[in-house]
């Protein structure tokens, strides 16, 4: 019969030795026998026994009770591990309910941290500007359409905001470097295709509302002077593209397939 001492079942059980003594203090769990330098040794019984402790300490019984539990004349060791195995399932299918609800919440916080703030979504504006925008979208598109419009924006992240100023900047490069061209030209209508992509990201860009903000690049003084600043002319080039893609690529309202 295999023998353990009793650093070794502390070890084996991952109790501390002190524990162990106390257990054979208070009654609750003592050693097979003791030798003659009055050394503990434990048993394959003491084993199983230290074994219904330790659940039932995990399923919060004080000592007092665990011991009145498992020293009764009428437990059933089997019957004691099938209890225990029901109950570590039901607590498995808890833990694993509030696992997914940590997750949860960590996700929705994390989100949360990440979303635009009103600075961030309009940086580069003044707060009369940013106000005067949104009284020109909510005229042409209405409030609705503005607010759809802010929170797919918001729900980008600071680093998909990022990146689409990014696209964004590059492309604008690209049409002032484009000017030479007409606004006909597949190359320029390339430019204009991947314009209309990235405009796609804030709202449903349709023939009707493509030709609205192309007019509004020039009407509005704050675009106008936006995509001036990077070659002057470029609001209205960008403008006449726009429509010149429009014409080509779209029928009845309808998005033509390229």
């Amino acid at each position: 019969m295999k023998e353990y001492t009793v650093k070794q079942l502390a070890k084996l059980a991952g109790v501390s030795v002190r524990s162990l003594h106390h257990y054979d203090k208070i009654g609750l769990l003592k050693p097979s026998r003791r030798s003659e330098k009055n050394y503990r040794f434990y048993g394959p019984n003491e084993l199983l026994l230290l074994q219904q402790i330790l659940f039932y300490k995990m399923l919060d019984f004080d000592l007092t009770t665990i011991s009145e539990i498992i020293h009764a004349r009428d437990f059933d060791l089997l019957a004691a591990l099938k209890d225990h195995k029901r109950a570590l399932e039901k607590r498995q299918k808890q833990t694993k309910t509030l696992l997914q609800t940590i997750e949860k919440t960590i996700h929705q916080l994390q989100k949360e941290n990440m979303m635009l703030t009103d600075k961030e979504l309009y940086e580069g504006f003044t707060p009369e500007d940013v106000q005067a925008i949104k009284t020109e979208v909510k005229g042409r598109w209405g409030e609705k359409e503005l607010t759809e419009t802010e929170n797919r924006i918001r729900a980008m992240g600071q680093e998909g905001w990022k990146d689409q100023k990014e696209k964004q900047e590059a492309l604008n490069k690209g049409l002032a470097d484009l000017m030479e061209l007409e606004p006909n030209h597949p190359t320029v209508q390339q430019a204009i295709y991947e314009h209309h992509q990235l405009m796609n990201a804030y709202y449903e860009v349709d023939e009707t509302r493509y030709r609205g903000l192309a007019d509004m690049y020039m009407q509005d003084d704050r675009f106008k002077a936006h995509y001036d600043n990077y070659r002057n002319g470029l609001a209205e080039f960008l403008c006449e593209a726009i429509h010149v893609y429009c014409d080509q690529n779209f029928k009845n309202g309808s998005k033509k397939t390229l």
